[in-house]
């Protein structure tokens, strides 16, 4: 006789991902109490500890973080197989990260080919850097991101997606920009850390053993582009932003070195894929 099956999955998922027993239950319209001993007997019936206190809330232990894992690819399949059978097609939800860059150029129209190919599919789209849609992941608060490089793949799947051409803009007037060492009193507006395209740009910097003066922080393109028409300092950033962008012709552009260039974005994600993301990748290979 099996000691795991679905409901207590859909019960220890829950509580996983709303990091407490509270949340989990409103969510399960549930009393607490009944969450809290379903939990404790399925930890009895696994003979190991799935969580643990941390102030007001709860995190996975080791083994339950690799009890998530399953229990994310088990509900799925469970899932699809009742959609397919009561249905005939798999509806749901596919939940993707992106960076703001593929948001709001490259996406649009991938996402409209989706919808037209696949209307019982529900995309909730997230956006932020490379680094936050990595944790995501991690966390299964998502099942796919589109991704810049550099990023650390560890055991992600990947596909690449799409190519960027980034290049380095500052105030329109000002002179023309060959090498790190012409910015050293600037200062670099760029996103927060874990933007892949501003390790680029800060890598560029140490390799010429040049620091800038200062970074200032954003977190949209359209106030970096701002800020740097208005003598703030310099980013880096996709041509297909500005193209797109309303005031992407208030700024000079500068061609970077070849090796940093081109940039690949990545479509990347863990495990096997769900039906709604095996159709996104084969919509992406046949675009390629």
């Amino acid at each position: 006789m099996r000691i795991i099956n679905l409901e207590d999955l859909h019960i220890f998922r829950c509580v996983a991902l709303e990091g407490g027993v509270l949340r989990a239950a409103a969510q399960l319209n549930r009393v607490p109490s009944n969450v809290t001993t379903r939990l404790k007997q399925f930890e009895a019936r696994l003979g190991t500890q799935l969580f643990r206190r941390q102030g007001r809330n709860v995190v996975l232990t080791d083994a339950g973080r690799l009890l998530l894992r399953h229990a994310e690819r088990l509900l799925r399949l469970a899932d699809e197989a009742e959609q397919e059978l009561c249905h005939g097609v798999i509806r749901g939800s596919l939940r993707l990260g992106a960076l703001e860059s593929a948001a709001s150029v490259r996406l649009p129209v991938i996402l409209s080919r989706c919808h037209a190919a696949r209307p019982e599919t529900h995309v909730e789209l997230q956006t932020g850097t490379t680094g936050a849609l990595l944790r995501q992941l991690d966390n299964h608060q998502i099942e796919a991101a589109f991704v810049s490089e550099p990023f650390e793949r560890a055991s992600l799947s990947s596909v690449v997606a799409f190519e960027e051409e980034l290049v380095l803009i500052t105030a329109q007037g000002s002179p023309t920009i060959s090498s790190p060492q012409d910015l050293a009193d600037k200062s670099v507006v760029a996103f927060p850390h874990g933007c892949s395209y501003r390790r680029l740009l800060v890598d560029w910097f140490s390799a010429a053993g040049v620091t800038p003066s200062r970074f200032l922080d954003l977190g949209s393109y359209h106030a970096i582009v701002a800020c740097v028409s208005a003598g703030t300092g310099v980013a880096i950033m996709p041509t297909s932003v500005l193209d797109h962008a309303v005031i992407g012709t208030s700024v000079q552009r500068h061609a970077l070195p070849k090796a940093i260039r081109t940039n690949r974005t990545h479509l990347v994600w863990s495990g096997d894929p769900s039906g709604q993301l095996r159709a996104l990748l084969e919509m992406l290979q046949v675009g390629t």
